[in-house]
């Protein structure tokens, strides 16, 4: 059994509220723009992004590549993670290995 790491449960938590919020202020906003939703979900998003970008940025084994994803607004947070989990996983697969030729026995 071989288990793949993951990247850290807070960025993943955070990558979601990030998108969700997102989705909710666009809503409201093309809806029917109510005050209090817009006073809450619009710190909630910023504060999710800005936590992604940082936390990503903090991780050792990011690449460049998820580091600038990270500062997308919306799904960058998303987009990252999937490049964290693809780095982690070629790194936990097991090397490949090739069968030597056997050579026969020498009989006594």
């Amino acid at each position: 059994m071989s288990v793949h790491p993951r990247s850290p449960r807070h960025l993943r938590i955070a990558a979601q509220a990030e998108l969700i919020s997102l989705i909710v202020l666009l809503s409201n906003l093309f809806t029917v723009h109510l005050e209090p939703i817009s006073s809450l979900t619009g710190p909630t998003h910023g504060c999710a992004y800005l936590f992604v970008a940082i936390a990503t940025w903090r991780q050792e084994q990011a690449r460049t590549t998820a580091k600038v994803l990270a500062f997308v607004p919306g799904v960058g947070g998303l987009l990252a993670l999937r490049q964290l989990d693809r780095v982690e996983t070629t790194r936990a697969q097991p090397e490949e290995i090739t069968p030597h030729e056997r050579r026969p026995s020498p009989e006594r």
